[in-house]
């Protein structure tokens, strides 16, 4: 179970050649080849130091990391990008339609009032409290990004292919890494809500989602993957296949 809370906490080999690390209810993950490591969303600002940590516990240097992508540009998934740019001076990937949202990672699109939240969904109020302790209202923004397209196969560690899943945001998508058997689903697909602290196969609440509509549709295209795995962006791993992951977040609805 995802039990930890606000602590760090390291999952080596989560699947193959796959390390999650887990800070502050928001999960990234390091996919490790013999070319190096990739960083797929770059969590939250107080994620670095135990981002050095968990590359030395893999046995790797900060040198070996080749690229961060990017799943989505929402604060929660930009924290330290604009420090491992300027540091390791590695390329940071994301759809084009996320450009203006990485460089201004606070003027995000959404459905519903946040404020309202915490006084509908009280059980919210500690992992958005942890997030804010762990620097998500001073988050740097981004420029300069590489882009990649729905269906690329990118030349980076763990060569992820990219699944387009928009509705959390316009350029959402999620990565598959196919010999791993593992979607890594950004916020396209959760199993913890941190809106509402809701568990379970979910779209995120419309407090942080541009379209349910078109987030709920797009779960079609996670589920054509027929990933056995599914890594989200928040909560525990899905195991049970993303095609039953999908039926759960469908019935669910919008929040």
């Amino acid at each position: 179970m995802y039990t930890n809370g606000g602590r760090p906490l390291l999952t080596r080999n989560i699947a193959p050649g796959i390390h999650r690390l887990q800070h502050a209810y928001v999960n990234c993950y390091l996919l490790e080849d013999s070319t190096g490591v990739t960083i797929v969303d770059a969590a939250l600002p107080a994620t670095w130091p135990f981002l050095l940590q968990s590359l030395a516990a893999i046995g790797r240097a900060e040198s070996d990391v080749r690229a961060i992508v990017l799943t989505h540009a929402h604060f929660d998934h930009l924290g330290f990008a604009a420090r491992a740019m300027e540091r390791w001076g590695v390329p940071v990937y994301a759809h084009p339609e996320e450009e203006y949202l990485a460089a201004h990672p606070y003027q995000y699109a959404h459905e519903n009032l946040r404020l309202l939240y915490p006084l509908r969904h009280p059980r919210g109020l500690v992992p958005l409290s942890a997030m804010a302790i762990v620097g998500a209202l001073g988050v740097s923004g981004v420029t300069g990004l590489r882009f990649y397209a729905p269906g690329d196969e990118l030349d980076v560690p763990g060569h992820p292919s990219v699944v387009f899943s928009p509705g959390h945001t316009f350029g959402h998508c999620a990565l598959l890494v196919r010999e791993a058997g593992a979607l890594l689903s950004g916020d396209a697909l959760v199993t913890f809500d941190p809106y509402t602290g809701g568990y379970g196969a979910q779209i995120v609440s419309g407090a942080a989602t541009a379209d349910s509509a078109l987030a709920l549709h797009s779960l079609g295209a996670l589920a054509n993957t027929r990933a056995r795995l599914v890594l989200p962006g928040h909560g525990p791993a899905w195991r049970d296949g993303v095609e039953t992951a999908v039926e759960d977040a469908l019935w669910a609805g919008a929040s």
